[in-house]
């Protein structure tokens, strides 16, 4: 099989063709809009990494039992290079996958993923209900309620920050960065 150019028009089409779940395309456009954000402040491929973000939930609308699994498939039979699934794969680590995040890529969007649904929670229950005036303070505080975002799984994001060497409180402020970015795409 012939290995496509990966492009961002062909990720979003292909991102629509499994999903339709508003919150869940406005879930990876989030994700991709930070990966964007993280690439061009570390000088990587802002293009790759976009386009990894934008897939990294591919299959999970239309097959949550086998998420990641599912993507691996898609991903081949479409004839997207290897080392794209093998990062968007990675993200599910020690949960639906077997693959061990090892690039700063595969390790940013492994932490980023839970991060970002937190920050939207967090963004959710302000009076504007934006990321536009949302603090790295005000996040702090919800992290410590462990009754908030009980779906977000805190123990991921601490230790993908450990495998970034990189503090939480600079993960988080580039993840609300990024999420400004794409805040009206996103509805934050």
């Amino acid at each position: 099989m012939e290995i496509i150019t990966p492009n961002r028009e062909k990720a979003l089409s292909l991102l629509k063709e499994y999903n339709s779940g508003e919150s869940l395309i406005k879930h990876a456009l989030g994700v991709e809009g930070v990966m964007r954000y993280i690439a061009r402040k570390y000088k990587e491929d802002e293009e790759k990494w976009g386009i990894i973000g934008l897939l990294h939930d591919l299959d999970y609308e239309r097959f949550p039992e086998q998420h990641c699994r599912k993507t691996r498939e898609i991903m081949r039979e479409r004839g997207w290079p290897e080392e794209y699934i093998t990062a968007v794969i990675s993200h599910g680590w020690g949960i639906c996958s077997d693959i061990e995040p090892k690039t700063t890529l595969e390790k940013t969007l492994y932490t980023i993923d839970e991060l970002v649904g937190f920050v939207t929670a967090c963004a959710l229950v302000r009076p504007s209900k934006s990321v536009m005036d949302l603090e790295v303070g005000s996040v702090r505080k919800k992290w410590k309620q462990k009754g908030f975002a009980v779906g977000v799984n805190r123990t991921v994001i601490e230790k993908g920050a450990q495998m970034l060497g990189v503090e939480l409180d600079t993960l988080i402020a580039d993840v609300i960065m990024g999420m400004r970015e794409v805040a009206a795409a996103i509805g934050l």
